[in-house]
């Protein structure tokens, strides 16, 4: 039993990180009703309090990867919650939009860190039969910190306390301080560094002695060339995985999700919804991202990632499509408000169950050992530009061409991002880590 205690909090306190970065994602599209009632915002600056947060991640990620390959992966993680304490802290108490900007930068250092280390500790610490469901716990932290973030939001509108909104996510950065006493390093950093007795106790946990043997044995096999995680990732066997990994990233974010978790509410106080009625509407997308999320969870080791893509892919692109057309002909308005809601709630739907939890899976997956870190925080600077992107034109393309162009747009995206995975991205399931690299390298040579 005691086992089991330990295996349950090793995963949750590694996947944390996950719900701080959901949290602070979905918290600001409450807040930003609010704040310019305080703070003046044009619709330039609401981007740029939105996407401020992302010009943070970009850097996050970027160290984050290489840091962690270096000092562990779980030094990083403690960095990290003390920075997104610190962030949650200074927005709450900021006094014009310069200081919010820049509270919410240094918040998107941590969640730039948490999303490129997060899902290579889970990866890491799962063994290979169940490291989809395992390394999926990342997506369904972030969904569940969405959630928390768009209930703290209803449960202040009626105040307009967008300060409580921004500063409580300091709590759960601070439970994650203390979990960091329950995370052990991850097996295959210790071994790469030479602690091979660690990791058999800390293997102990999820494995049986005989895959402890076999998994260690993988692991030393791969080990032993020489190259650094610089040369791996500029090397031509290295190449088509990268392609797949930065295109995953990207097209996860441009494909419409952080518009609708960003501006949903804003959306809906534009057709007419009162700013609380608004904010529930978001609760219950919400919900529906946090119960598909579980769905996922429980098929991805079963049906495979890249079929999971192009289901999801279908689904989204057929839902905006329908949202552009009722929006085409019969406009934004207080008629139209609960078909949007349906509609962006479809949108989740297949999102959750698809695309949000398989990239997350797969970037770690897609590189080796020595490099996994830095791919993976490549990988995910890559998401965040996306993001950013997105966060700071969308209020500018929602005043000056509607949403319906916009949904139109999204459902485009969506088509070339079905033809990317088509072509470019490779089924991961059911193959451990070792395996995916030394498959690769047996192409190129």
């Amino acid at each position: 039993m005691q086992g089991k205690t330990n295996k349950a909090l090793i995963y949750f306190f590694g996947a944390l990180g996950g719900m701080l970065y959901g949290y602070d994602t979905g918290v600001i599209s409450g807040a930003l009703l609010f704040i310019k009632n305080d703070i003046p915002l044009s619709d330039f600056l609401q981007g740029v309090v939105v996407s401020s947060l992302l010009v943070g991640a970009i850097v996050g990620a970027g160290f984050s990867g290489t840091l962690s390959d270096k000092i562990g992966r779980r030094k990083v993680v403690q960095m990290i919650a003390i920075i997104f304490a610190i962030g949650a802290i200074g927005a709450a108490l900021s006094a014009n939009a310069g200081m919010l900007i820049l509270f919410r930068i240094i918040i998107g250092l941590a969640v730039g860190g948490s999303t490129a280390l997060v899902p290579v500790y889970l990866s890491e610490m799962a063994p290979t039969q169940i490291r989809g469901a395992l390394a999926s716990l990342n997506q369904l932290m972030i969904t569940i910190g969405i959630l928390i973030a768009y209930i703290i939001n209803f449960a202040f509108s009626a105040s307009e306390g967008w300060r409580w909104m921004l500063g409580l996510a300091a709590i759960p950065a601070v439970i994650m301080l203390i979990g960091v006493i329950f995370m052990p390093e991850s097996p295959r950093w210790l071994i790469k560094k030479n602690h091979e007795h660690e990791a058999r106790k800390v293997m102990q946990f999820t494995r049986s002695e005989n895959e402890i043997e076999s998994e260690i044995n993988e692991i030393k096999k791969t080990e032993k060339n020489e190259e650094s995680s610089s040369s791996i990732l500029s090397s031509s066997w290295m190449r088509p995985m990268l392609i797949a990994g930065i295109g995953l990233a990207i097209f996860q974010q441009v494909i419409g999700i952080n518009a609708i978790i960003y501006y949903a509410p804003t959306i809906f106080t534009k057709a007419g919804m009162e700013a609380s009625s608004s904010i529930l509407g978001t609760v219950g997308i919400g919900a529906v991202n946090v119960l598909m999320t579980l769905v996922a969870i429980a098929a991805i080791d079963k049906i495979g990632r890249k079929k999971l893509l192009f289901i999801g892919n279908a689904g989204m692109v057929l839902s905006l499509l329908a949202l552009a057309s009722i929006i085409s002909f019969a406009g934004l308005t207080q008629a139209t408000a609960w078909y949007t809601v349906i509609l962006l709630g479809l949108f989740i739907v297949f999102f959750a169950a698809t695309w949000g939890p398989a990239v997350w899976v797969m970037l770690p997956e897609l590189f080796p050992l020595k490099a996994r870190g830095a791919g993976t925080g490549l990988t995910t600077l890559c998401l965040s530009a996306a993001n950013l992107v997105v966060a700071l034109l969308f209020p500018i393309l929602l005043g000056a061409i509607g949403p319906a162009y916009i949904f139109l747009i999204f459902s485009v995206i969506g088509v070339f991002a079905f033809l990317f995975v088509y072509k470019y991205v490779p089924e991961t399931k059911g193959r451990s880590l070792e395996d995916i690299e030394n498959d690769l390298r047996k192409k190129i040579s």
